[in-house]
């Protein structure tokens, strides 16, 4: 697993990257283009003003949200992905931390229409992802929205025919959502398969 050094490094050439893999359909970027347009058209279809961004990275989502005048707030575990992002959205509100030991306290108090999180809370066990999610519903606005794009499954099937498929590039130390399996502790929780590999889950107060 990459550590915040790792993305350090990688920074500069994470948009390339992610896109090549995109555009081969394999996995683990296969529908990545498709899973965050979705969420750029479902944010600004529901009129959202303010915006927090979990894991961002180099911003490529923030910064179209920005451009259309949503307020950006966010939070990365890389200093240099923070950097790449800050410039892209000058007055954007971006902190440097590790979300799986929590939230900025900068972060906490206030509520937001949309808060996002595409390929990033994979880092986190599915007992933290649960946890998580809780504890970030009540920064919600009244009508407010969490969306998840990442790599995901409906069923642990699908996880484990992906996993057969792309053999040695299987990521052995990440963790895919398995919506079935989440399901239990978040009743609100929907989930719409984009790709083999991707998904997009919705969850809602």
């Amino acid at each position: 697993m990459l550590n915040d050094r790792g993305f350090d490094l990688w920074a500069d050439d994470y948009d390339q990257s992610v896109g090549l893999c995109d555009e081969e359909g394999a996995y683990p970027f296969a529908g990545y283009r498709a899973v965050l347009g979705e969420i750029y058209r479902r944010v600004l279809q529901a009129g959202a003003r303010s915006v927090l961004d979990i894991g961002f990275g180099t911003g490529v989502l923030a910064a179209r949200l920005y451009e259309r005048g949503c307020e950006v707030f966010g939070q990365d575990f890389s200093q240099r992905m923070v950097e790449r992002a800050q410039a892209k959205m000058p007055q954007a509100r971006l902190y440097k931390g590790d979300f799986a030991q929590g939230l900025a306290e900068a972060l906490k108090g206030r509520r937001y229409d949309a808060i996002i999180a595409t390929y990033s809370l994979h880092h986190l066990t599915d007992t933290r992802k649960v946890t998580f999610l809780r504890e970030l519903l009540p920064l919600l606005s009244e009508r407010g929205r969490i969306y998840v794009g990442d790599v995901a499954f409906e069923t642990r099937a699908q996880l484990e025919a992906c996993r057969a498929q792309a053999g040695d590039g299987w990521d052995a130390d990440e963790i895919y959502f398995v919506f079935d399996e989440l399901r239990p502790f978040l009743p609100r929780l929907t989930f719409e398969q984009m790709s083999d590999c991707a998904g997009l889950l919705t969850l809602a107060n």
